[in-house]
């Protein structure tokens, strides 16, 4: 499946935080990482007032929203299937985007909700973009997988600082100079760089 190029508009797109609970601090590869470049995606977005749609998986068993990531009185929504795509989901991203389109995925666990939430998106025709340094999974095999999938099945494979600058466009932005804080310091380490070195991934 390939998907038309065209730019990405803040006016179409929306971000979706998947499932970064308390949880999977302990069990999730570069957690802590994932998780500081989520959140400095979602201050972009609130910058640039892209909207974006927070997830808890069966938060009874797994915990809340990690406090790392600022997200300040959102509406959480809570569900059991793997999928973001829950009805009152995509109900509230059309309300939010009128024109909605395309949306930018991070958060955990690759091979699973964020997994199935692209191919759910793409199924339904909308332009995916997967930020692979503020994805994760317990297992590095899983996330290398997993990236792999999403990328044959037409999502878009991007990073961080390529995401928030093509959301901004233009350095004569009138909020570039806060953008620019956020990416001065380049993302965190998650352990990329190795699956770019496996034969089998598409990194």
């Amino acid at each position: 499946m390939t998907q038309r190029v065209t730019p990405l508009s803040r006016q179409t797109s929306i971000l979706l935080l998947c499932d970064m609970q308390e949880k999977f601090r302990s069990v999730i590869k570069y957690f802590p990482q994932i998780v500081e470049t989520s959140n400095k995606l979602l201050q972009a977005c609130k910058i640039l007032d892209v909207p974006y749609v927070v997830t808890e998986q069966y938060p009874k068993g797994l915990g809340r929203t990690v406090p790392e990531l600022d997200i300040g009185d959102t509406k959480l929504f809570e569900k059991t299937i793997f999928s973001m795509c829950t009805p009152d989901v995509l109900s509230h991203i059309k309300e939010q985007v009128k024109d909605f389109n395309t949306a930018i995925i991070c958060g955990i666990e690759a091979h699973v909700c964020v997994l199935q939430t692209a191919i759910d998106l793409l199924s339904q025709g909308y332009r995916v973009y997967v930020v692979v340094d503020a994805v994760s999974s317990r297992s590095l095999t899983d996330r290398m997988y997993a990236f792999d999938h999403m990328r044959q099945a037409g999502a878009f494979l991007t990073t961080f600082e390529s995401i928030v600058l093509q959301l901004t466009q233009d350095a004569s932005h009138p909020k570039f100079k806060q953008i620019q804080q956020l990416i001065k310091t380049s993302a965190a380490d998650t352990g990329l760089f190795p699956l770019q070195n496996n034969p089998h991934s598409s990194l």
